[in-house]
């Protein structure tokens, strides 16, 4: 068996977004499987003119889209996370583990979950239940996961063969 720390797997996002496909493939290919998913995935990725932030999330495994973006206008510089909607999408994944799932997969330990706040309570629950948990984290966000997870997560490649055996190995067909 292996240790606590192997459950809380996250791989290092060097340029925003560039995880997002990989995880939704993954979390799509493990529901294909007959797999029980929860997390979120990016649904809808900034297009053209939108703001960078401008996106929604996609609850899993049964749950709705939604936006976190807040519409502040053209001319604003300020962090546009709705932090309410952050929150909505929580109480759906908490939702969704309560109920049983084989794995957790977040698109990103973000600004909110280093002040422990956002994903951080169904981090906490997978964990607690030995469900394996993926996630990515940004470069400017590093170190406070790793202050968060307290020496439990494992960094992993962002290869989706490795990923799928990463979480396939600890998850019961």
């Amino acid at each position: 068996m292996e240790s606590d720390m192997s459950r809380l797997g996250y791989i290092l996002s060097l340029e925003r977004g560039s995880t997002d496909p990989l995880l939704s493939g993954l979390a799509a290919r493990l529901t294909a499987e007959g797999r029980v998913v929860a997390g979120i995935v990016q649904s809808r990725a900034p297009k053209g003119k939108d703001h960078p932030c401008d996106m929604d999330l996609a609850v899993l495994p049964q749950g709705p889209e939604i936006a976190i973006a807040q519409k502040l206008g053209t001319g604003s510089r300020g962090c546009r996370l709705d932090p309410a909607s952050l929150e909505d999408a929580a109480a759906w994944v908490m939702r969704a583990l309560e109920t049983g799932a084989d794995a957790l997969i977040v698109n990103k330990f973000g600004a909110q979950e280093c002040q422990g706040r956002g994903l951080c309570e169904a981090f906490g629950l997978a964990m607690e239940r030995g469900v394996p948990v993926l996630t990515a984290v940004n470069r400017l966000n590093h170190e406070g996961f790793l202050s968060w997870a307290g020496g439990m997560a494992t960094q992993l490649e962002p290869d989706d063969k490795m990923l799928h055996g990463w979480l396939t190995e600890r998850v019961p067909a």
